[in-house]
């Protein structure tokens, strides 16, 4: 048996520190990089540019941290519920006692990742009702200008200016964007929403019409357009959008939002604008057909004129009653025009047998002396008597009113008389006979008090025979002397 075994005493002594590092050093010297497959959970993104994570399987849970200088080159930010393959370094953190791992690239873990991704972006866009056809907008039948955002490079911006002049050749603006890669999202929102700001009649024309294309490829390729923000951009535009992403079997998020999804960028340039060729034949072919129906118009209501003028009946027809009607008056008029004048002169006769001078004497005689009558009844004296009794009436009434406006007068002359006493009784001025005075400063203020006296710069002194300057200036002009205020008099 040992003598000095090994007991509690003899056990090593670690501050938490040394403990913590040493923990630290054994993980991260046994592990150092490691790829692990989980599903995320929980997703932090701070204000300072980090991610921090879960990663969990159906039994364990370990912490992630993705830092901000790698977080910026990720072409898939983590979500909650995404399936990943994370690489990075496993690592502990003293300040909680804990491990993580400290991703430095982490991947959708296939194609059944992104698409579960996908359709949890598509269930919550649905939701916000973006996908609804009411809020989709009619495209313009021939729009003036076409921006296209898509790579200047590829064969797509090709195919959809050979295709728009062929059919009819437009202006078109071509906004150069990444179409896939980590670049890819931002840009095209960036496109979207710089078309939305051109001003209508700016230096750089508004385009009518938006295309957004691109040619097809994996999911992986495409994913740049099933982002979010490039859903809710192609949503808000103000401008009509064509989303031509992929070939006819690849869907996009971009599809459901936009107000017209074209199977492939060269259809989306035939949905864009009509066929010149076609457009020119179908205006021939309508103006040709109204050129027929304007005929065909003109000669049936020739035809129907034609028909009624036949059932009308001639001028000549018309006129000749009313010309035989005027034949037989102007017959019958030298007679008529005879008979009244001989009708008329004997009237006259008739009428002129009374009109006799002596007639005529005899009225005249008897207006003039039924004038005589009158005159006599309008003799002087009478109206000489009706003057004098309208005067004699005249004076009485003006005695009348004279003695009236005597009695008005009294009263309100005694009650004069009387105030004007009551007002010399209780004038300053037979207080001032008594031996009062009046005491003012020389700005003319009447003085109440010894204090007020003092500070003054001199004095006026009002007695009842006239006033008296003290000190002072004495050459202000002499006011109108008004009844002094209480307790001036002395």
């Amino acid at each position: 048996m040992d003598l000095f075994e090994d007991g509690p005493g003899n056990t090593p002594e670690f501050s938490v520190s040394e403990l913590s590092g040493a923990v630290k050093r054994a993980i991260e010297g046994e592990f150092g990089h490691v790829r692990v497959r989980g599903e995320v959970g929980r997703v932090s993104r701070p204000r300072s540019g980090h991610i921090y994570l879960d990663l969990k399987d159906d039994r364990s849970v370990i912490s992630g941290v993705v830092w901000k200088g790698v977080s910026a080159r990720l072409e898939h930010p983590p979500e909650e519920g995404m399936e990943v393959i994370a690489t990075g370094r496993l690592t502990t953190f003293p300040g909680q006692s804990k491990y993580q791992i400290v991703i430095e690239d982490i991947r959708p873990a296939g194609v059944g990742a992104l698409m579960a991704t996908l359709e949890k972006r598509k269930a919550l866009l649905a939701a916000e009702g973006l996908f609804d056809e009411q809020r989709k907008r009619p495209l313009p039948y021939l729009p003036e200008v076409i921006g296209v955002v898509t790579s200047p490079s590829g064969a797509v911006i090709r195919d959809i200016l050979h295709r728009l002049r062929e059919r009819f050749a437009r202006k078109v603006l071509i906004w150069p964007v990444a179409v896939q890669g980590k670049g890819c999202a931002p840009e095209v929102v960036r496109a979207i929403e710089g078309f939305n700001r051109l001003q209508p009649g700016g230096a750089i024309p508004r385009p009518d019409l938006l295309i957004v294309a691109r040619g097809g490829g994996s999911v992986e390729d495409l994913w740049g357009f099933n982002e979010e923000a490039v859903a809710r951009a192609a949503a808000a535009s103000a401008i009509p959008l064509i989303s031509a992403v992929g070939h006819e079997t690849d869907t996009t998020l971009i599809d459901f939002v936009s107000d017209r999804r074209a199977p492939t960028p060269t259809a989306a340039a035939e949905i864009a604008v009509p066929v010149r060729r076609e457009l020119l034949t179908w205006a021939d072919e309508s103006g040709a057909r109204m050129t027929r129906a304007l005929l065909q118009r003109i000669e049936t209501r020739a035809q129907r004129l034609r028909d009624l003028s036949r059932a009308m009946p001639r001028a000549d027809t018309l006129l000749d009653g009313a010309r035989q009607r005027l034949d037989l008056l102007s017959d019958r008029l030298p007679t008529a025009l005879s008979r009244g004048t001989e009708k008329r002169r004997v009237q006259l006769s008739d009428r002129a047998g009374t009109l006799r001078p002596s007639l005529l004497a005899r009225l005249v005689a008897h207006g003039r002396e039924r004038l005589g009558r009158r005159t006599d009844r309008l003799s002087i004296r009478p109206i000489a008597r009706d003057i004098d009794r309208a005067h004699d009436r005249l004076g009485g009434l003006n005695a009348r009113l004279q003695a009236t406006g005597a009695r008005g007068l009294a009263d309100p002359r005694n009650r004069l008389t009387t105030l004007a006493r009551l007002l010399e009784t209780l004038s300053y001025k037979g207080t001032l006979a008594r031996g009062y005075a009046v005491v003012r400063s020389g700005e003319g203020h009447i003085l109440t008090g010894k204090a007020e006296a003092e500070a003054a710069s001199g004095l006026e002194i009002e007695f009842a025979d006239g006033r008296f300057a003290l000190g002072g200036s004495t050459s202000r002009p002499k006011r109108k002397t008004k009844p002094p205020e209480q307790g001036s008099l002395f």
